[in-house]
């Protein structure tokens, strides 16, 4: 399974996202320090949810980075994450 494929499964059966986008970086950091010759290694993610109703961003990275504690150290070197709530991205998005 890719990985961007497991990231997806991962974070919608633990945070289960209003939305989520998911965006594989990878290409721009080849041959980079930590860039894995497979591919699959940096990604950038926005994740909106309800349980980020309330915490602050330490607080909200600290749940993806559990939920992804396997990936995180085996097979993703770097983690951009963009997290909201719904709220935060109905004023973000002009809803």
């Amino acid at each position: 399974m890719q990985v961007a494929q497991q990231i997806r499964d991962i974070i919608t059966a633990k945070l289960a996202p209003a939305k989520l986008e998911i965006n594989d970086d990878s290409a721009k950091h080849a041959g980079h320090s930590g860039a894995d010759p497979r591919g699959e290694s940096h990604f950038s993610v926005l994740i909106v949810a309800d349980c980020f109703e309330g915490q602050n961003r330490v607080n909200r990275q600290r749940m993806v980075y559990s939920a992804l504690d396997d990936l995180l150290k085996n097979r993703v070197h770097a983690l951009a994450l963009k997290t909201m709530s719904p709220s935060e991205w109905a004023q973000h998005s002009g809803l």
